[in-house]
């Protein structure tokens, strides 16, 4: 039985933002900063509601028997009610024999190019653990896009506007990016636990280091392209961030009005149409959420019955990315132009050159080192990473190396090389038609 270690993450995360965001809006507080105080206090408390309710679902508290539970999720302790039971589960398990033992069938990846099938044993206890580890990985995701990234994006705005940054902001920002991080993890590893859910799957150290530095990378790029954009363009940071959550809302939606299916019934059994719609809203807005900072591994797909599209879809993704890097390209464009005299001390092209590679180191580890090689599914895959690169390495070449007209010169030189060859063609079928078809001629010749 594995160690909840993940639990024990996404706990820690969730208390020690926590704390960090209250000590952070009472020091606004005492200095009369009414705004950032509240906006601090809002992306603090509000993604702990949507943890509480999101642990509630999951687990189906309002279904049971189980008072005190509801209770202490109104008092917003419930992640740590959780990850108390989780160890119980944990330390407990193997004492006491189990009555009843389900047994789950998960393919080998291909040795050879065939695979196997595995038979696991799962008792009791060992799925109440898969139940908490999956809850907490979503309520992580809930913490991290919903709450962390527009605090840190908030607590950047106002270092950068105030000219000034003390330990405990360096320490809640970081906090918070790491929250971040870890939710866009979690995102990785869901998405590949649900594509490949019939194979037995486990991620190695190094694919998580990949997966961190390519997502730190990332998400950090994102961040500072927009503070440095809102800093200079106040007006228009509302029309770009509703722009970006509009499209990305909307686009699941407008793929499943497009595949004309019957809307889903089968989320919860518990819930009418109306709570199915809110559900589902809430999964749009979250999809949105995550994309609007970084690439979200999870799409959806609400025409199909786990609203999850299993498919790898390399055109998105590669989209994606190609528009996200215009985008912040032309962010830091727009900043360079309208930078303040509060940008008088830093050297803006350094700034911009810095952003630039690090969104494509971001590129880098995501493509080379972490579907190139660490992926732990990378034999399922039709095709290659490099050899889709070397094929549109070779498609930039052939696009950007025109054709070579040919000069006068060189057309009279083909003509004449042309005509040559046609005559010697015609003497050497001459000599041979004469001597096939006049043998005289051939005695004549020889002595």
């Amino acid at each position: 039985m594995k160690f909840p270690g993940s639990v024990l993450v996404s706990v820690s995360l969730f208390v020690a933002e926590t704390v960090t965001a209250l000590y952070i809006s009472s020091t606004y507080r005492s200095a009369g900063d009414k705004i950032w105080q509240s906006l601090t206090l809002l992306f603090s408390l509000l993604p702990c509601v949507l943890v509480q309710i999101s642990l509630i679902f999951i687990h189906r508290d309002l279904s049971r028997d189980r008072p005190l539970v509801l209770l202490l999720h109104l008092l917003q302790l419930g992640p740590l009610v959780r990850c108390i039971e989780v160890f119980f589960i944990y330390f407990t398990a193997g004492k006491v024999e189990e009555p009843y033992v389900s047994i789950t069938r998960k393919k080998q990846l291909p040795k050879g190019g065939c695979s196997d099938e595995v038979e696991k044993e799962l008792g009791q206890a060992e799925r109440k653990l898969f139940t908490h580890r999956s809850a907490f990985s979503r309520a992580s995701v809930i913490q991290a896009f919903l709450g962390s990234a527009p605090q840190v994006t908030l607590q950047l705005y106002i270092c950068v506007m105030q000219r000034n940054i003390t330990t405990s902001l360096c320490v809640f920002m970081s906090i918070s990016l790491l929250s971040i991080v870890y939710g866009a993890l979690r995102c990785n590893i869901l998405a590949i636990k649900i594509k490949y859910d019939d194979y037995d799957i486990s991620v190695k150290p190094v694919a998580y280091i990949c997966i961190f530095l390519w997502r730190s990378f990332e998400i950090a790029t994102r961040v500072i392209v927009l503070v440095l954009f809102s800093s200079v363009l106040q007006i228009w940071t509302l029309p770009l961030v509703l722009m970006n959550f509009i499209v990305f809302f909307f686009y699941p939606w407008i793929l499943f009005w497009q595949s004309k299916c019957p809307f889903p019934e089968n989320i919860e059994k518990a819930l009418t149409r109306v709570g199915t719609t809110m559900v589902l809203c809430f999964l749009t807005f979250l999809y949105a959420g995550i994309n609007m900072f970084c690439w979200s591994a999870v799409q959806l797909k609400l025409n199909d019955s786990d609203l999850i599209n299993k498919s790898q879809n390399w055109y998105r993704m590669a989209v994606y990315y190609m528009v996200r890097f215009i985008e912040n390209a032309a962010l830091l464009l727009l900043w360079y132009s309208y930078r303040t005299e509060v940008y008088m001390y830093v050297c803006a092209p350094l700034v911009v050159l810095q952003l630039m590679v690090a969104y494509c180191l971001a590129v880098l580890f995501m493509l080379i080192f972490f579907y190139q090689f660490c992926h732990p599914c990378k034999k399922l895959f039709s095709t290659s990473i490099s050899q889709g690169l070397l094929s549109c390495f070779k498609f930039l070449c052939y696009l950007c190396i025109p054709s070579k007209a040919p000069n006068k010169g060189d057309k009279f030189g083909a003509k004449l090389s042309d005509s040559s060859d046609i005559s010697e063609h015609m003497s050497s079928s001459k000599t041979v038609e004469a001597q096939n078809g006049n043998p005289e001629l051939g005695a004549s010749s020889s002595p």
